[in-house]
């Protein structure tokens, strides 16, 4: 068997989205869970009974030390992205790490200075950039099908209770809509739009002062402008629109997830892009960024084209300059 032609992963932490990915690459030829590392062995040895995976450690560092482990899923909170993507660099292992990548762009930026100097393989977990209509959307853009884009509007919101110890209300864990949902119509934007010129930033706060419901515009050197919102308080349509100066097209509930799209031009003409995704848990999509990564190993590559490095550490700093706009801190303590 050539070299990666099975992608034996270890899973870092065992919370919500590494059972999501686990269930997602059940039966995904070329793609393996040989281990599973927490920071107890009880909550190692339920995951790993769970999803029948063999090695089961009680610690990260003795997950990164496996030999039989090819690559790292980072699937812990982002506060502790920084230190576990260097964990398992230094460990000589390739690494999927979810988003947000990290807390702010100087940590992004240490972790791919640490990747390319290891030459190793990092790639943010932005599994919407792989998923089959994103890729063909890609493909009318890159056609010119639209002609030039306009504008762009992209909206990620969703309702929790109000509940000061979920991660998404609490300070001290990265919490708040910017990071966890935001990075969604962000990276977006930037998919389509590239690096936005300015950015102008305004936020209410949620009950225990993260941010609640934020919006972002952003303008470009092209003159085009993008409109982004991000909320914990209310279940939004998460629907996305490209206009350009030929026609557009509307992305529907959930763009960031396997859905139909239209592409409708001004003369009327609309084609359809029906959801064609079979075999996937929940329709998630979480497969693809994985068999993705497993062709970039067996490539020889280092990083994504499709979610390249330097864009990760760039959109870290969009994040970062709307942080700052709208008066976001942290108390994270590692």
């Amino acid at each position: 068997m050539g070299k990666f032609e099975e992608v034996n992963w270890g899973f870092l932490a065992t919370g919500l989205i590494a059972d999501w990915m686990a269930n997602d690459l059940k039966g995904i030829p070329g793609q393996k869970i040989v281990a599973v590392g927490s920071r107890t062995i009880e909550n190692a040895n339920r995951f790993g009974d769970k999803y029948n995976i063999k090695n089961r450690h009680g610690s990260y560092e003795a997950l990164v030390a496996d030999p039989e482990v090819d690559a790292i899923y980072i699937a812990s909170l982002h506060p502790w992205h920084v230190d576990h993507v260097l964990l398992a660099l230094n460990a000589g292992k390739h690494v999927l790490c979810e988003k947000p990548f990290a807390m702010n762009a100087d940590e992004a930026k240490l972790m791919v200075d640490k990747a390319r100097e290891k030459k190793l393989l990092l790639v943010e977990a932005m599994w919407t950039r792989f998923l089959p209509h994103i890729r063909q959307l890609r493909k009318i853009l890159a056609a010119k099908t639209i002609g030039e884009i306009i504008y762009v509007q992209a909206d990620h919101g969703q309702w929790f209770v109000e509940d000061p110890k979920f991660r998404l209300f609490a300070p001290e864990l990265g919490g708040g809509a910017l990071l966890d949902l935001g990075i969604y119509p962000v990276s977006f934007t930037y998919m389509v739009l590239g690096k936005p010129k300015t950015i102008s930033a305004v936020s209410k706060k949620a009950f225990t002062g993260v941010d609640g419901n934020t919006s972002a515009l952003f303008t470009y050197d092209n003159d085009a402008i993008a409109m982004i919102n991000t909320t914990v308080l209310a279940l939004t349509a998460n629907t996305a629109v490209i206009n350009g100066r030929l026609g557009r097209i509307e992305i529907d509930t959930t763009f960031y997830r396997p859905t139909s799209f239209k592409l409708i031009m001004n003369d009327g003409q609309v084609t359809e892009y029906p959801k064609n995704y079979p075999g996937s848990h929940d329709g998630l999509g979480l497969r693809e960024e994985v068999v993705e990564f497993g062709n970039l190993l067996r490539a020889g590559k280092t990083e994504s084209d499709e979610m390249p490095l330097d864009e990760t550490v760039s959109i870290m700093q969009t994040l970062d300059e709307i942080r700052n706009q709208i008066g976001l801190k942290h108390d994270f303590k590692r």
